[in-house]
């Protein structure tokens, strides 16, 4: 059993240490948010916040997290279900398109805006590597500009 934060709740998951942590919010936390995309920690579809930094859950063991804060793009709300201001702006400027690797870029882009709150293009391109198979890159990048002017007005 890992104890661990999870979307701000203490909980204790019933699985091996070694199992990936992809797997054991999937199957053991029920959080359904983070995806499996390649498996080598190159896409992105699987990122989590670990204690705030966006963290490749496919390749992160579940003891490797025990004691730590985690959070999935299930818990980028607020408690009251107020979307965050990634979450908004990603609806603002329809950014996904099949969606299916976008929690991976919500986590990315909240951990981004968190260590620089208002990055240029280069700084969206360096820190955001995640992989989108239907190329809305230019809608992302957008999408994050617009995160960071929200942030900005409180």
């Amino acid at each position: 059993m890992v104890s661990l934060t999870l979307n701000g709740r203490l909980v204790d998951v019933e699985a091996p240490e070694d199992k990936p942590l992809l797997w054991a919010l999937r199957e053991d936390a029920g959080l359904l948010g983070p995806k499996y995309g390649c498996g080598i920690a190159e896409c992105g579809a699987c990122r989590v916040l670990v204690d705030g930094q966006s963290t490749p859950s496919c390749v992160t063991s579940l003891g490797a997290v025990a004691g730590r804060t985690v959070v999935t793009v299930e818990g980028l709300a607020a408690p009251d279900g107020t979307l965050s201001a990634v979450q908004q702006a990603w609806i603002d400027e329809q950014a996904p398109q099949c969606g299916y690797c976008q929690p991976g870029f919500l986590v990315a882009a909240t951990a981004l805006l968190e260590r620089v709150p208002d990055p240029t293009d280069a700084e969206i391109d360096a820190a955001i590597t995640n992989i989108c198979r239907c190329g809305t890159y230019p809608r992302i990048r957008r999408a994050i500009h617009r995160a960071a002017a929200l942030r900005a007005e409180g």
